[in-house]
């Protein structure tokens, strides 16, 4: 089995959290470093046609999308949330692998730091959870 992960750049303070999660929770389960693909892009934006490569390769079973996008004063959060989350999905669904939506899309850094605790809530081991529960899932249908 081989997961990749693609994970944004842009608010890496968060990023790196949901990453370190994500990463601790696949190691937790068997996973070896070995089968784990990791590519950083630089926003969420990218995140998309980076997971749609990867997804199309034979030897890649899953992959995750990690990032995190903050509101800010303008109308460009509205653009870069829904893009990627409808890029990851049309990923998933053009490939028929799992593709795991764990942007983070929040109206304040202090919700995003939440969501990206690496004791408590961390959405990034939630999507390992994810990926690894589809791998399975899709196996047996």
């Amino acid at each position: 089995m081989t997961i990749a992960i693609v994970a944004s750049q842009f608010n890496e303070f968060i990023t790196k959290r949901l990453f370190d999660g994500c990463l601790g929770e696949l190691k937790r389960n068997g996973i070896k470093a070995t089968q784990i693909k990791i590519v950083w892009v630089p926003g969420a934006f990218e995140i998309p046609i980076t997971a749609l490569r990867l997804a199309k390769k034979k030897n890649i079973d899953a992959v995750i999308c990690l990032g995190a996008v903050i509101r800010g004063e303008t109308y460009h959060f509205e653009l870069v949330a829904q893009t990627a989350a409808w890029g990851i999905q049309q990923a998933a669904l053009m490939t028929g692998k799992p593709v795991i939506f764990g942007v983070l899309s929040t109206d304040t850094i202090d919700q995003a730091n939440k969501r990206s605790d690496v004791k408590k809530d961390n959405k990034g081991r939630d999507a390992a959870q994810a990926a690894l529960e589809m791998i399975g899932l899709l196996k047996k249908i």
